[in-house]
């Protein structure tokens, strides 16, 4: 993770209207569940930080629970998921999984080319219902982007160094890992920062 610059709150709620509007018409808009994440973000932890990412950081980042926009198949469970393992479901259930959640696969379909807008992330897990059982509380936690984070990973469009625009709320200081998350996985083909050295 590289660190650009600390950002006001009013900056992180600008850029996030400018690309998520609240009235953009497809289906299962969930721009204002995203607002409203980022103000509970805000509301405790203060600090807001401009990071970069690299695919190996995105791929640590903590994801809560997701229903896959109502489908047949939970994509992440209450306990959390990290995008590499989120991704490693989705690549797993193939056609089958497209098939149970139609509207969530629409989504990754649509963001699959989608430009590389910042994605929204907290160093602790946000005062929110769908973050309450997470095993992992403090790293890299979603605020917004899920979808886009694993359309792009799916996709092969992440890069190896810091290229990936964040918005970041804590301290981009404390360790940022999720290396104890619960039942991690290395998506196939995948590699690891010592393979990339």
């Amino acid at each position: 993770m590289e660190i650009v610059t600390s950002v006001d709150f009013s900056d992180v709620r600008r850029a996030y209207a400018r690309d998520h509007p609240l009235e953009r018409t497809h289906e299962a808009n969930t721009n204002a569940d995203g607002v409203q994440a980022l103000a509970l973000a805000d509301q405790d932890l203060h600090d807001w930080w401009h990071v970069r990412l690299s695919r190996a950081d995105v791929l640590r980042v903590v994801l809560p629970w997701h229903l896959s926009e109502g489908g047949a198949r939970e994509l992440v469970p209450r306990s959390g998921l990290t995008v590499a393992q989120a991704a490693e479901r989705i690549r797993d259930g193939g056609a089958d999984w497209t098939a149970d959640n139609p509207v969530c696969a629409h989504k990754l379909v649509l963001m699959e080319r989608a430009p590389l807008t910042p994605i929204y992330l907290s160093t602790r897990a946000i005062a929110h219902s769908d973050y309450s059982d997470l095993k992992v509380r403090e790293g890299l936690i979603h605020i917004d982007g899920l979808h886009r984070m694993l359309a792009w990973e799916l996709a092969g469009r992440l890069a190896d160094r810091p290229e990936l625009d964040c918005f970041l709320a804590g301290d981009p200081q404390l360790p940022v890992g999720a290396e104890d998350a619960p039942h991690r996985a290395r998506p196939a083909g995948s590699r690891t920062e010592d393979d990339q050295a």
